[in-house]
């Protein structure tokens, strides 16, 4: 970002939209409840994901399926990521996911604009969608994911 120079525009054709936002908490069930029972957000999917060690839940707006989500997550372990994330920061903001349409090709187009992304291929991500990441440090201080909708996916 500042001080960093970047070719403009290189997910310009692959950027669909915002998808959602993480947000990191210790405790699933209570997260859901302030979200859904305070808030009014509806469960859209809630799964454990044991290749990103985390336990997470999809949430909405009543309004539909298609605007940006929240994505609570929970670690499944001390060595989880999100773990790691809630003894450095605490619980709240993790995250911004970008839903592109293809996340290799995103994920190899910002490495050749000089930008760390954590994995070499993308991984399996929330309901079978194939996700990457974009190191914080090359984004202004922003964990970004990359997610490509899966097959029978309704979640990124």
């Amino acid at each position: 970002m500042s001080g960093t120079s970047h070719p403009s525009k290189v997910l310009a054709d692959l950027l669909v939209r915002v998808d959602h936002v993480g947000i990191a908490t210790a405790d699933l069930d209570g997260a859901l409840a302030f979200y859904c029972d305070t808030l009014g957000f509806e469960l859209r999917h809630r799964e454990e994901n044991a290749d990103q060690r985390v336990t997470e839940a999809m949430i909405a707006p009543p309004a539909g399926p298609d605007g940006t989500q929240l994505q609570l997550l929970a670690p499944l372990g001390p060595d989880s990521p999100i773990a790691k994330f809630l003894d450095r920061a605490g619980p709240g903001l993790q995250q911004l996911a970008l839903r592109v349409t293809d996340a290799a090709l995103a994920g190899d187009r910002l490495r050749g604009a000089g930008l760390r992304v954590l994995y070499d291929a993308p991984r399996r991500g929330t309901a079978g969608s194939l996700i990457n990441f974009v190191h914080p440090r090359d984004t202004g201080g922003v964990l970004i994911e990359l997610v490509q909708d899966g097959a029978g996916s309704s979640a990124g």
